[in-house]
């Protein structure tokens, strides 16, 4: 039986979750990932293809690393729109981004993923990192994020992947289960909210069925990548654009 929040209960439960871990959170997110999470963020910014000037959003922004490494994308011509519904991690996004040479090319606002406050087809990128599997609705949040993007442009998801080797595959979610809630209680003093992002991943679609829900929401050219195994995976797609 799955621990997680209904769907009705999710939003609420989850945004109250990491208000609680927001200070924690790099940190953490660091050590699980043995320090490679700021590749991983680089490679998902890559597949953007983005160029010089172009305006991305960054969906579920959390603590604001995600849109620093697309402002050096954009570059000072570009603008970058960091989007989360934490009061707490977008504090501390403000604070990490605080003498970032390209502070100015990012904008941080508080909204919900679900409803984006954006007009039709009116960023050339997105991305969402660890985002999607906080939804209540999947599908919906992609629909969301394929609305406000322009035709042409990339939408990429990086998220907890599913690894297949066998052994490593047992390995991986024993250390998931055990190993960072333990980290959890340590660091943040908050277990239960460790706890939890192991039920999501769990939960969380294989990156074959997130890619194949890219495609139904309206995206082509959908493929995704596995890094570290497929413990962590990107997930892409193309908005068709006008007349395809």
């Amino acid at each position: 039986m799955s621990k997680l929040p209904s769907p009705e209960q999710k939003e609420k439960f989850v945004k109250q979750t990491f208000n609680d871990i927001a200070k924690s959170y790099d940190l953490l997110n660091t050590l699980m990932s043995l320090g490679r999470d700021k590749a991983w963020r680089r490679f998902a910014v890559k597949r953007c293809q983005l160029h010089p000037g172009d305006k991305v959003l960054d969906v579920c922004c959390g603590t604001g690393y995600f849109s620093m490494e697309l402002a050096r994308a954009v570059g000072p011509a570009g603008k970058v729109t960091g989007l989360d519904f934490s009061e707490n991690m977008l504090a501390v996004a403000r604070t990490n981004t605080a003498g970032f040479a390209l502070q100015e090319v990012i904008t941080f606002t508080q909204g919900n993923a679900m409803q984006l406050p954006f007009a039709d087809n009116s960023f050339d990128g997105a991305t969402v990192g660890w985002g999607l599997r906080n939804l209540p609705d999947l599908t919906q949040g992609v629909q969301e994020i394929v609305r406000v993007v322009k035709p042409g442009a990339k939408v990429v998801s990086l998220d907890m992947g599913k690894p297949k080797l066998p052994g490593f595959k047992q390995g991986y979610w024993l250390y998931f289960e055990k190993l960072v809630p333990f980290m959890g209680k340590i660091w943040s003093g908050r277990r239960g909210a460790y706890q939890y992002l192991y039920d999501s991943a769990k939960e969380f679609p294989e990156q074959q069925q997130l890619a194949q829900t890219f495609a139904t929401c309206g995206l082509v050219e959908t493929r995704y990548f596995n890094l570290l195994g497929g413990v962590v995976a990107v997930v892409e797609g193309k908005k068709p654009a006008s007349g395809q």
